[in-house]
Parts: structure tokens; sequence; C-alpha cells
């Protein structure tokens, strides 16, 4: 039995070769090697193929006189001979065939241009240095490097900057669309090409002024809402207290208790409604102490009438609001009783509290968005806001409040606190 291999992990890029920045610089240095690239052959192929044509010109011009000299029976003209040495053969045999050309070779170790013709059945040749022209071309092609290096360095900078401007402002709006996601409805990113009408505005300063519409129109709503929260629980008040006046008034029997029992329940709702609006309006004031983390969820479970085991493994001491934190934890086990199944237990490790039960765990919507007002699963009881406060208020003081489900089975609630570190006294001797 072979064992089957896995597919090759291919290496992964580092993530800054993701970035708007990153792939522009590619895109600008690509195409700027391309036009250079492009613009340096064709200017290349021109002027070496006009300095080819000089020398060429030149070389039968020197033939031309050498023939007549030849023909003349003068000496020939420094540099031409018949059948000299040195003569590229492919010219010799144009030459030979009674036609004239030339050709690029090079002659001791110099280049030089050779230009032939028929003379009497053998070859009459020239040569002339070409040594000048291979300069000329050279220089050029240092020259067509040079400035591509240097364009293409420029091109670099200037489109790193615009790119980088763009990309500083998307950041920004990203930046403000985090902080809006997180609650901070007042953010904005008040790009300045959105306040002026008559400025152009690039898809950026669209996309910056959409997202502060949207995050406006928002946080109208939000207010709204959590005005008409706030009213409708504070005109509830009133005639629940005086309902609840008037139920106490009732003779003793069932109907009696059923109307007792809904008015409580009603004035609860009430009082929840009003510490939602609360801390939806993110103006809470923490009435910050010290205190011993086991010794207040014990008095929470005390509190609580309900059949709570309480472990403390590792006490801790905390600084925290204690009213908010009592508030938090009696949610947490309140909703253990009504929704899970027992035991129900509360440990304390260090400034991490855990309330476990063995029910059949959290719903789905709840592991995967969090607690939702005025719901629960399967129309159990209550009207989903216990946890919402507890989410609330620990965030009030400061704490993390994790949702899982148990591994064996469940449901577990862990908030994490912030543990009190006591600084040491520089007066005080340390202990030897």
């Amino acid at each position: 039995m072979t064992a089957r291999r896995g597919r090759p992990r291919r290496p992964r890029l580092p993530a800054w070769t993701a970035t708007l920045t990153w792939k522009s610089a590619v895109f600008i240095t690509v195409m700027c090697c391309a036009l250079a690239a492009l613009l340096g052959v064709l200017v290349h192929v021109s002027v070496a193929g006009q300095t080819v044509d000089d020398f060429r010109e030149r070389a039968l011009t020197r033939l031309a006189g050498a023939s007549r000299a030849y023909e003349a029976g003068d000496p020939l003209p420094r540099a031409a001979g018949i059948d000299p040495e040195g003569l590229p053969e492919e010219l010799r045999a144009l030459a030979l065939r009674g036609e004239r050309g030339t050709v690029v070779e090079e002659y001791q170790g110099r280049p030089t241009m050779w230009a032939a013709g028929p003379a009497d059945g053998r070859a009459l040749a020239v040569r002339v240095d070409y040594s000048t022209g291979t300069e000329i071309i050279d220089g050029l092609d240092r020259s067509i490097l040079g400035s591509s290096v240097l364009a293409i360095g420029a091109t670099l900078l200037v489109g790193a900057f615009a790119v980088t401007r763009i990309t500083r402002r998307l950041h920004l709006t990203a930046q403000v669309a985090r902080r809006i996601s997180a609650g901070d409805l007042d953010a904005r990113v008040d790009d300045p090409r959105t306040k002026d009408p008559a400025r152009p505005q690039d898809e950026v300063a669209t996309v910056s002024g959409a997202l502060d519409t949207m995050a406006s129109s928002l946080q109208r709503k939000l207010q709204t809402e959590q005005r008409f929260t706030a009213d409708v629980a504070h005109e509830l008040r009133t005639p629940l207290t005086g309902l609840s006046a008037a139920a106490e008034l009732l003779p003793e029997g069932r109907p009696s208790e059923l109307v007792r029992d809904r008015v409580k329940a009603m004035r609860s709702l009430t009082e929840d409604l009003l510490e939602i609006s609360r801390l939806d309006a993110r103006n809470e004031t923490v009435d910050l102490a010290v205190h011993d983390l086991g010794a207040i969820a014990r008095r929470v479970v005390r509190a609580s009438g309900t059949e709570t085991e309480v472990r403390v493994g590792r006490d801790a001491t905390v600084e925290t609001d204690r009213r908010r934190l009592e508030r938090v934890l009696g949610n947490l086990v309140a909703n253990a009783h009504r929704h899970g199944a027992p035991p129900v237990v509360l440990t304390v490790d260090g400034a991490v509290v855990t309330v476990r039960d063995h029910g059949p765990g959290y719903p789905e919507y709840l592991l995967a968005s969090g607690p939702q007002r005025f719901r629960t699963e399967n129309g159990g009881k209550g009207h989903g806001l216990g946890l919402t406060i507890a989410v609330g208020q620990a965030e009030v003081i400061g704490a993390r409040l994790v949702f899982a489900d148990a591994p064996d089975g469940g449901a577990e609630a862990r908030l994490t606190l912030p543990e009190y570190v006591r600084l040491a006294d520089p007066d005080e001797d340390p202990e030897p």
C-alpha cells in the first residue's frame, strides 16, 4: 500500500505584491521597457542603416576611382588592389561573376568595409575603415540604453507618486469604513473634492462621497430607532408602575398571579429596552474599582437563586465596574438556565470567567453574527435582549465576550477581563 502524495503547495507571494502600488509599478515598468525597447530598435535600425549606406557609398566611390586608374594604367590608389589579401570570398566570387558589391568584415582586427568589382577576370577591391561607423552605432546604443533607464526611472517616480496619492486616499476610505463597521458612526472621509460640486471628481472621490452619505443615512436611522426605543420605554414605565400597583390590589388567586407575572415581565422588558438605548447612545460612564473576581462570581450566583456550580481555579484581581460586571454574569447565568440544560458551571480562571451549560448549544446565527434583539431559536422563551445587554456592558467595561459550543456538548460563554496589575511601592522593601 503506497502513501498518497499531496499536491505540492505553490509558493505564496508576499502580501505587499498584491497592493495597487506594486501592481502599478510593475505595469509601468513593463510598459516603459517595452516602449523603450521598441523605440531603441527603431532608432538603431534607422541609424545603422544610414551609417552603412554612407560607408557603402564611400567605398563604391573609391572603387570607381580605382577602376578608372586600372583602366588607364595608372597606379592604384592606397587601400586598393587586385585580389588583395583578406578579401572576403563571397565578395571575390561576386566580382568574378562581373558584379559589384560591398561587405563588412574584420581586417587586421578592425572592422572594414570592402568593395569589389570585376577587372579582366579578377577582382578589383578597395577597403574603407569602418571603425567610425561601429563607434557611431555603439555610442548610439549606449545613449539609447542610458536614456531608457533614465526615462523608466523618472516615469516610475512620477507614477509611484501619483499612485501613492490615490492609494493613500483609498486606505483612508477603508479605515473610515472599518471605523463605521466598528460602531463609530461619526467617522467621515471628508474628501475635499466632494464638498465643491464645481470641482471635478475622480472615482476615489465618488466612493468617498458615497461612503459618507451612507454613514450619515445610517447614523440618522439608528439615532431615530434609539430615540424611538428610549421614548417607548420611558412612556411605558409610568403606566406599568400604575398597573403593578393595581395588580397588588387584586384578590389572591390564579388570575391575579398571572397578571402580576405578566406585569413583572413587561417591567423587566421595559428596563432592558432602556438599558439597550443607553448602551446604543455610547455615553455610559464607568465606575472603576478593584475587586476580587471570585467573590463577584459567587455573589452573582447567590443573587440568581439558581443551581449553578462555582469553580474558582485561580482567583484574580480586576479593575472594573462591579455593577456592570454583575449584570453581564447574571445575564449569562440566566440565559444558561433558560435555554440550556443543567448542570450549569461558572468557572473563574484568572481574569477569565466561563459560563457553561450542557444543553443543545448556541444557535448557528448567534455563533456567526452574535446575539440579535428579539430573536430566539425555535420560539424559545425570552426576547433575545439578555445576551445583547451582556455584550454591550462587556464592551463598556473593556472586556471581551465570546460565545462558542463546548467540544463535548453544551454552550460556553467566555468573558475575558483586563487583569489588574498592582505596581510595587518604591518605598516598600523587597522580600528577602
